[in-house]
């Protein structure tokens, strides 16, 4: 069964992201790990496309899903992505229903969405086939992650929650306390508040759950309150803490 139809199914799915180290062993590396999922991030790293299509192929073979979060949801980064071999989007600052719905139609090819094809590329593993079935196996397992990260895609959450396509929403807690106005703080009453309302729009709509864990009990915490996906990172500040402790 492939990621997407886990997570809607309930299960909780563990993985990392990827911000600054793209080299060619870290997908093995984070699956030695327990990761069964990468989230290679575009947004903040400026990391491009060719770099992502090496790191969509490192992936071929292994029991990892390749991920990737553009910097924004609109067409040729989400097209351009799926078809260097990523298996889902993850797309930041989602503020409405209308963007969930584009950012849905990008994603998909006819009939569900306006997806340009080619056939026997990297998303395809070069493989020949029927384009139909190609299609439909695309259009059924593609992950399309949301991002509520602001206080319009809270205030239109439900909206977002209930767009079709949208398969997870995922909560960017560091970037939705700065709108909140209490940046960084965790245990502000608004963004408690916040997390709490993102949560029950997911589960009214039959959605999942996702976010990135900044250590063991961010991530024991998630998985009590049934997230579906839970992230580690950054992959950066676990290096730092990682040598930190050998050199203590």
């Amino acid at each position: 069964m492939g990621l997407r139809k886990r997570v809607l199914a309930g299960e909780q799915v563990p993985g990392a992201m990827v911000f600054e180290f793209f080299s060619p062993g870290v997908s093995q590396l984070l699956r030695v790990a327990g990761a069964e999922f990468v989230i290679y991030d575009m947004e903040h790293s400026g990391v491009g496309l060719e770099t992502l299509k090496a790191q969509a192929a490192a992936c071929r073979g292994l029991p990892i899903t390749p991920l990737a979060r553009p910097p924004a949801g609109d067409y040729h980064f989400l097209a351009r992505l799926l078809d260097i071999g990523m298996k889902g989007v993850m797309v930041p600052m989602v503020d409405s229903g209308a963007a969930a719905a584009s950012i849905v139609e990008a994603c998909h090819y006819p009939p569900q969405g306006r997806r340009g094809a080619a056939f026997g590329f990297s998303h395809d593993d070069f493989e020949p086939g029927a384009p139909a079935d190609k299609i439909a196996a695309s259009n059924e397992n593609v992950l399309i992650i949301a991002q509520i990260e602001t206080e319009r895609g809270l205030a239109h959450v439900d909206q977002i929650a209930a767009t079709e396509g949208i398969d997870v929403l995922w909560i960017g807690q560091f970037d939705l306390t700065n709108f909140l106005g209490a940046p960084g703080d965790f245990q502000a009453p608004a963004y408690l508040d916040a997390c709490a309302e993102i949560a029950a729009a997911a589960r009214r709509h039959g959605k999942a759950l996702g976010a990135m864990a900044m250590n063991a009990e961010g991530a024991a915490d998630y998985r009590r309150q049934g997230f579906e996906m839970i992230a580690a990172g950054t992959d950066q500040a676990m290096l730092i803490q990682g040598v930190k402790a050998v050199l203590g």
